[in-house]
């Protein structure tokens, strides 16, 4: 579980122009792992219905290589989590936003009209 929280914490402290590869992998994570994840994080991707993003699996790979695997497991689950929250998130913001506004403008309307009519 922790491997997990860390690799999303990684995904999330990326800086500059290093790659999330290069950073697993100056993080000390095989690069087999590092692969993996690349491969997997854009499968999550594609599969939470990203654009961007294809299914990428070297099956013959991933069937013989344990950290291959762990990596496409791990950058499957996570980008695929990841864009989902985010699908939500802009959704919530756009819709529930309106309703917050809505909601604000009929109550300052109507304590007005109570002002109004006293």
């Amino acid at each position: 579980m922790w491997r997990c929280v860390g690799v999303a914490g990684l995904l999330m402290l990326i800086a500059g122009c290093q790659t999330t590869h290069e950073d697993l992998i100056a993080k000390g994570y095989p690069p087999a792992f590092a692969d993996g994840f690349d491969d997997g994080c854009s499968s999550g991707r594609q599969a939470a219905g990203a654009i961007t993003g294809e299914f990428r699996k070297n099956v013959p790979r991933y069937l013989k290589d344990k950290h291959y695997a762990e990596g496409w497991s791990d950058g499957f689950r996570q980008c695929q989590a990841m864009r989902e929250s985010e699908d939500r998130e802009d959704y919530r913001s756009h819709h529930w936003d309106e309703r917050e506004k809505a909601w604000q403008q009929q109550k300052d309307q109507d304590a007005a009209r109570a002002y109004r009519s006293q």
